[in-house]
């Protein structure tokens, strides 16, 4: 198989879970993707290799994201004709955004690979939340008709959640020729099981990991924590991650007096420290901005929590109300600071309910785990292949590295 992905990888969160599952059910698969700092532009390991393009993502409005998409597809489509010619691959999957990096598959379709397109995100939604446009604007209107021509160049779609299938099908797509595979956590690093609770010390830590951009309501979430700061003397806040509002969030803590109250880390962090931040912490933190791109989807952190079993205080958006109830987590309103704040005083105060949060939510997600849709996704790769029986999969292995958790 050929993964074809434009961002980091295995950094990436849902291509890492998909590529594991691959190589554990005996595929040989090559990625390509970009290139971080302090990534080698090749890497091979076993039956993985992956290839990177030196693209470093630089924030530059519309013409600079349309730049940066030119350039991997060119890269993507003279790559893997390439590679096809010499791999053979039987399968290409192409992992958006953009949509229209499944045209990069072109050749290889036309030489008899199978192509399997993964809509990450719904991109006329991203567009408008991102921009700030209408549905009516020309440019959403147009990724929708892009939107539509991709899946019908596929031989068939994955995408995250039911809410992000339905807008894609009211749009014009066939329901039976997309699948769902939820962005669940690989229990293989996120266990509980190898890192210990923190021992009783005084503190409250609410933790946050993620990008670090508006859209994670990590303003509401700094302004919670200074409304209660006052009234919680042992509440903290811990931030791991990177991106554009990290320096406008660092004064807006000081602002507020909780400048010693948060921290950031320095940017992303190796995913053993990440799962081990998670374990010492009391609480994990969903701020979503709900809008109409957040209603359709699914955060990976808020599955994190659940593996890792920390009670999780979550903004309600309407894909997550889909498959979530009242009892799962500590609800609040998006962008609502003092609601937000009462659910994180609420439980402070109450340990049983943290722990009725945290057994709750298990049991809800039970059918979401990754050990379950591992081998959904695995099912749809076969059967593209033409090989409806299950595989013999091997148990997992412990994963480790950098992560990026992304949404």
């Amino acid at each position: 198989m050929l993964i074809i992905r434009q961002n980091h990888v295995p950094v990436d969160p849902r291509v890492r879970r998909e590529l594991y599952a691959l190589l554990d059910a005996g595929y040989r698969v090559d990625v390509l993707c970009t290139r971080g700092r302090g990534e080698r532009w090749h890497e091979r390991d076993g039956a993985m290799r992956i290839i990177r393009m030196p693209l470093f993502h630089r924030r530059g409005g519309v013409p600079g994201f349309l730049l940066e998409y030119l350039l991997f597809f060119a890269f993507a489509l003279v790559a893997a004709t390439l590679l096809q010619l010499v791999r053979r691959y039987r399968v290409v999957q192409v992992n958006t955004l953009p949509d229209v990096l499944v045209f990069a598959a072109a050749i290889p379709r036309l030489l008899g690979a199978r192509v399997l397109l993964d809509l990450h995100e719904c991109m006329p939604e991203f567009f408008m939340s991102k921009y700030g446009v209408a549905a009516g604007h020309p440019a959403v209107r147009l990724l929708g008709r892009l939107e539509q021509a991709a899946i019908r160049f596929a031989d068939h779609a994955l995408t995250c959640t039911e809410d992000m299938r339905g807008a894609f099908v009211a749009r014009g797509a066939a329901a039976e020729d997309i699948s769902i595979v939820l962005n669940s956590a690989d229990e293989t690093a996120f266990d509980p099981d190898r890192h210990p609770e923190r021992p009783p010390d005084g503190r409250f830590v609410l933790i946050c990991h993620g990008a670090i951009e508006s859209r994670y309501g990590l303003d509401t979430t700094i302004r919670a924590v200074g409304r209660l700061a006052g009234e919680l003397p042992g509440l903290r806040l811990e931030i791991y991650g990177n991106g554009s509002q990290t320096p406008v969030l660092q004064a807006l803590a000081r602002e507020l007096g909780v400048g010693d109250r948060v921290t950031f880390s320095d940017g992303y962090v190796p995913l053993d420290a990440l799962v081990a931040a998670i374990a010492r912490a009391d609480v994990g933190v969903v701020a979503i901005a709900r809008d109409r791109f957040r209603d359709l989807t699914h955060c990976n952190k808020m599955y994190d929590f659940i593996a890792m079993r920390r009670p999780v205080v979550c903004s309600r958006t309407a894909s997550v109300l889909s498959y979530f109830d009242d009892e799962s987590f500590a609800w609040f309103d998006s962008g609502d600071e003092r609601a937000l704040a009462a659910a994180i005083r609420a439980l402070h105060d109450d340990p049983q309910r943290r722990a009725d949060l945290v057994a709750h939510a298990a049991r809800r997600a039970e059918p979401y785990r990754w050990v379950h849709q591992r081998r959904v996704y695995v099912a749809i790769v076969r059967d593209l292949l033409g090989r409806p029986a299950a595989p013999a999969v091997r148990e997992p292995a412990e994963r480790s590295g950098r992560v990026h958790a992304g949404r």
